[in-house]
């Protein structure tokens, strides 16, 4: 699903204070960096992924390799720092981000009544 411009922005106010959670070296990306992307996401849904001694084109090509292979959407890119996002559909942590709407999960039967 394409973010919209409202979500982008909605986005990257929620990623102003995160700190990278993954660091991308020189072996760039090996299948490694993409499992830990994959867990990152599934754990926070939305992280920073910084670039470690890239110029903008390495960091403009590892964005196009990376959110096909971690199936996460592009939200910012600013100097060597990439921001992706990927709804977590069992857990969200995120709310629901303007036009979405989330699946409410069946709550627990207790076998109480009130």
């Amino acid at each position: 699903m394409p973010l919209t411009g409202s979500q982008r922005r909605r986005l990257r106010g929620l990623a102003h204070h995160l700190s990278p959670a993954v660091l991308i070296g020189g072996d760039r990306l090996t299948d490694g960096v993409i499992a830990e992307v994959d867990r990152a996401l599934t754990d926070h849904e939305l992280i920073k992924i910084k670039l470690i001694d890239s110029d903008k084109a390495e960091v403009l090509d590892t964005l196009q390799q990376l959110c096909p292979r971690a199936d996460a959407e592009h939200v910012q890119t600013i100097g060597h720092v990439l921001v992706l996002w990927r709804r977590n559909p069992d857990e969200p942590h995120i709310p629901a981000l303007p036009g979405e709407t989330l699946k409410k999960r069946p709550q627990p039967k207790t076998g109480r009544r009130r």
